[in-house]
């Protein structure tokens, strides 16, 4: 290969030392975000070198000698749900805002979850944020060598925070409303029922229905997609039914388009229509179905706060809870 065309060398570290007239070790204290002794004038004088040599700190190489690397796992089971692309977008950008880089780790579904968590992954990370039902915080723990394990998946182990929705307050508020319009029969479309979430997601419609004398006409699950609530609608027989309930808005989307003739300028005129999620779609009028939500920026926020607490994260439990609320619109 010709030398001309080689790539210049990047500069180094002790290259900007040199340059400054400093010791290797003053250049690092002097380009360390952190407060660390020096003079002004050796600062001053290592700056202006590392400018002249386009010199880059290594961002990686600081964060291992600081036993950091300013990344963080998040475990999905998938991300399809209309409801992940609202949470994740916004819980990026926070994460990204406190200066760490986020890794997706797909676990998947079904046989293959056991063997790729046994066999674990090959990062380190400073945290890891489970939302995926198949893992457990020992397990991650073990994966990432790390116990800076922040369980969103509904598991509360021993010793490990979680962040929960506490989503008995929306859901009675849900079903107090359709009681409120005279319904007395229920149909509940599910998803995913080997979730801790959405088995404690039906516990709570179970009682809150039973509470203000609805009838559970069946129970039919799904995995929370559009299109599952579509093929779940044709099972709804639309003369006995009150009121549909859905785990997801995405599938009370399917719902309604697969029955919008009874709900003419979206009133409805058989069966009344509840979601899950309060996702950004049904703000719209193409889908104006009435919800239950809870604050995303409070709940990511609790995240990052305990995302930004490491020795709490790694060596404390407990268990926070962020409220929902009912979303009334015009499908209820």
């Amino acid at each position: 290969m010709n030398d001309a065309l080689k790539p210049a060398p990047e500069p180094t570290l002790s290259d900007v030392a040199a340059l400054a007239g400093v010791s290797r070790a003053i250049a690092s204290r002097a380009l360390s975000a952190q407060p660390r002794p020096v003079s002004a004038d050796k600062r001053e004088r290592v700056l202006r070198a590392a400018e002249t040599l386009g010199f880059r700190p290594n961002s990686l190489a600081r964060g291992l000698a600081n036993k950091t690397v300013n990344l963080v796992a998040i475990l999905v089971n998938h991300i399809h749900d209309l409801s992940d692309l609202d949470l994740f977008d916004l819980l990026l950008a926070e994460i990204q805002a406190i200066g760490k880089q986020v890794i997706f780790i797909r676990v998947g579904a079904g046989q293959h979850a056991e063997s790729f968590l046994r066999d674990g992954v090959a990062y380190h990370v400073d945290a890891a944020l489970v939302f995926s039902d198949f893992a457990d915080a020992a397990t991650v723990r073990r994966m990432f060598r790390n116990n800076a394990v922040l369980m969103l998946n509904g598991h509360h182990d021993a010793g490990v925070p979680s962040v929960t929705m506490d989503e008995d307050q929306g859901i009675g508020e849900c079903v107090a409303d359709a009681a409120g319009k005279g319904v007395r029969s229920a149909l509940l479309l599910t998803g995913r029922t080997m979730s801790l979430v959405e088995q404690a997601r039906i516990a709570s419609y179970r009682a809150a229905l039973a509470r203000h004398g609805v009838t559970l006409l069946g129970e039919l699950a799904g995995d929370y997609s559009y299109a599952s609530g579509r093929a779940l609608a044709q099972q709804i027989d639309v003369d006995a039914t009150g009121a549909v309930f859905c785990t997801s808005d995405a599938m009370a989307m399917g719902v309604l388009d697969a029955h919008r003739q009874h709900f003419p300028r979206h009133v409805p005129t058989r069966f009344r229509l509840y979601g899950f999620d309060n996702i950004s779609l049904t703000q719209f009028d193409a889908y104006p179905i009435s919800s239950i939500g809870s604050d995303r920026r409070e709940y990511v926020a609790q995240i990052v706060r305990i995302l930004s607490q490491p020795a709490d994260l790694a060596q404390n439990g407990g268990q926070v809870l962020v409220a929902t609320r009912f979303v009334p619109r015009l499908t209820g």
